[in-house]
């Protein structure tokens, strides 16, 4: 076995064991209100007053508010999951504690995002990212103080560079779900990712389940 094959095998062998550290850590709790300078009294009217913090083995990673109640939509594309949510729908917001990459592998600052739903265009900039459509746009929050302001997603694309910093949004990568846990939680998937899952609440009563990548990147 060549030194070369041993170095890059020890490499993975420390970046797999690194990801699973972190995800046996993964923990959340309940905290307070949203209390960022930065967003709207209409932003933070239209959360809810108990917001969840995940933790992982190394500390307090994020902390996320939901919306008190996410507006009924309907999303017609082809390939999405979440398909009673609608485009540019605002879902919540999340704030990281210190800077960290988006599904991208886009560098984020930390600081405080709002969270709008959409689903990333078939071409050839974001096909095989993920296995569903249907992402989480981060738009820094002094930057979208309007809960209920609509975009079209070219509109929407154009804000979140000013989280991304690059050509290209910052989003978070939803991911499908049967049913929501009976209170919220941040575990690993199969690929290692942070995967934060909640039930929305909705108009109508009914919760909706719904599950996004907290930590993590697109396979290369």
């Amino acid at each position: 076995m060549s030194r070369s094959f041993k170095s890059t095998l020890l490499l993975i062998i420390a970046i797999i064991s690194s990801a699973s550290v972190l995800a046996e850590g993964a923990k959340v709790e309940a905290i307070g209100a949203c209390g960022d300078s930065g967003a709207s009294d209409a932003l933070k009217k239209a959360l809810e007053t108990k917001g969840w913090r995940v933790s992982l083995a190394d500390g307090a990673y994020c902390e996320i508010w939901l919306r008190t109640s996410v507006p009924a939509g309907k999303t017609e594309a082809p390939g999405a999951v979440y398909t009673t949510l609608g485009e540019s729908t605002l879902v919540g917001v999340i704030t990281f504690a210190k800077a960290t990459t988006d599904f991208r592998g886009q560098p984020i600052k930390a600081g405080s995002y709002t969270l709008r739903y959409a689903v990333h265009p078939a071409d050839g900039n974001h096909m095989g990212i993920s296995p569903i459509r249907d992402f989480l746009v981060m738009v820094p929050v002094a930057s979208d103080p309007n809960p209920d302001s609509q975009f079209k997603f070219e509109e929407l694309a154009k804000l979140s560079t000013k989280a991304s910093g690059t050509n290209h949004p910052a989003a978070l990568s939803l991911v499908s779900i049967d049913s929501a846990p009976a209170s919220p939680k941040a575990e690993a998937n199969e690929t290692n990712n942070i995967v934060f899952s909640v039930a929305i609440k909705r108009p109508s009563g009914a919760p909706t389940p719904i599950a996004f990548v907290v930590k993590g990147r697109a396979e290369q």
